[in-house]
């Protein structure tokens, strides 16, 4: 008997239209032990897809929010430039919107406190939202407030009960990972002053799909958002956008600013426009032109596998640079293992002697780079690449070349 289809986290619908089918992956982030290595570890289809309604690309919820973000490995404060945007982003709209010591800023996934400890050095009063107990751990021994649990409507609602209503909320790379993003988005509504503020970043769709980033496809991340379809979600819980910026970060992302649809302080800018405009003249308005995305991942990888065996045979050695979650999604759907990459480096502590999942790819300090002196050093989050080429460019003593994956196969010179 077939399966019931999946329906569309925002309006219901079957899910039917196949935007990219990775096969089957474990989480991305469920990094093992090497007491594990000999155990049974759970794979989920990573099969995402395209709603034809109202055309947000999707993944349905393989595992509960809980299991993926109750403990997490990913830790913001370990990547420079990632601290500079954080900083940056505080001058930014300390200086546009006026926020001092009578603001109250808040933060959803507000994870180790990287971003709101610039707020709180500027005199802002702040508080961070983080459902990942040992991430917030971090976050609260820095002195920076954290409410350890999920953001949607009861605790938006608990917090307005309590008059910790917000002029500014931010959510940095958390919308995509949101499985109930109607009850979210409304939790945002509650949350928000009359005159507040929203701030959201997330890889947009647009160069996802142009530049083939289809590694940035992992259970965590449930949604993708276009412009438009971010939008129309925002739109239905009586929210509107004012303003967006496109900006570098993870490949390529927006920053939407959003206020309550009643609040006319604010016009909607001409960047708003702009963009829709430039979504829809590209076909993101139309259902056929996410259908071939799918054929276009599957090229990639052919090509990855090119690269690979070619340097083996050449008699080559290859090490990985980074333990992304981004990469994990990479490396299980290519079938590259030790076979290939001899082991990867990660500035994180908290990855480090650990296994990549499901490749079992061992996870070391970035010190074992000058020791065995690979011939290449695949970078695995390609977004940092010229953080990452900078801080190892000893490489070069030895020939070593630096090598990127997406959205072609690059050997750096």
């Amino acid at each position: 008997m077939k399966e019931a289809p999946y329906k569309c986290r925002f309006c219901g619908k079957d899910l039917q239209f196949t935007f990219a089918d990775l096969g089957v992956s474990p989480l991305a982030n469920s990094y093992l032990r090497e007491d594990q290595l000999s155990k049974m570890e759970p794979f989920y289809a990573l099969h995402a897809y395209v709603c034809e309604n109202c055309l947000l690309v999707q993944l349905p919820a393989m595992e509960t929010s809980e299991n993926i973000f109750g403990d997490y490995a990913y830790f913001s404060s370990y990547s420079d430039s990632w601290l500079k945007h954080a900083e940056t982003y505080t001058d930014l709209m300390i200086e546009r919107f006026g926020f001092d010591q009578n603001s109250h800023v808040m933060e959803i996934a507000s994870n180790d406190g990287y971003l709101l400890q610039y707020f709180e050095r500027r005199g802002v009063p702040i508080l961070g939202i983080e459902p990942a107990r040992n991430v917030a751990k971090v976050a609260i021994e820095k002195g920076i407030p954290t409410l350890v649990k999920f953001f949607g409507t009861q605790t938006a609602t608990e917090l307005a009960g309590e008059g910790k209503l917000a002029d500014l909320i931010i959510g940095n790379n958390v919308l995509a990972h949101v499985p109930d993003l109607n009850d979210f988005v409304a939790g945002m509504k509650t949350a928000l002053k009359p005159r507040g503020i929203i701030t959201m970043e997330f890889p947009h769709l647009m160069r996802l799909m142009a530049e083939n980033q289809f590694d940035t496809i992992y259970h965590e991340h449930f949604s993708y958002f276009s412009f438009l379809a971010v939008r129309r979600v925002f739109a239905e819980h009586g929210l509107e956008m004012f303003d967006v910026e496109q900006i570098p970060t993870h490949g390529g992302s927006l920053r939407i600013y959003a206020r309550h649809r009643e609040d006319s302080s604010r016009p909607v800018g001409d960047r708003v426009g702009a963009l829709l405009d430039a979504e829809k003249a590209a076909g993101y308005d139309r259902l056929d032109y996410y259908r071939d995305f799918d054929e276009a991942v599957k090229e990639t990888k052919r090509n990855i596998l090119d690269f690979m065996l070619a340097a083996k045979r050449a008699g080559k050695s290859i090490a990985g640079y980074g333990a992304p979650a981004k990469g994990n999604t990479l490396l299980n759907y290519t079938g590259i293992r030790t076979d290939f990459i001899d082991y990867t480096v990660d500035r994180s502590p908290h990855k480090q002697g650990l296994y990549l999942p499901g490749t079992r790819i061992p996870i070391l300090h970035p010190d074992v780079i000058g020791k065995t002196k690979p011939d290449y050093l695949v970078i695995l989050p390609w977004n940092l690449k010229d953080e990452i080429m900078e801080q190892m460019a000893h490489i070069r003593e030895w020939n070593g070349r630096f090598v990127t994956l997406i959205p072609n196969v690059t050997v750096h010179a």
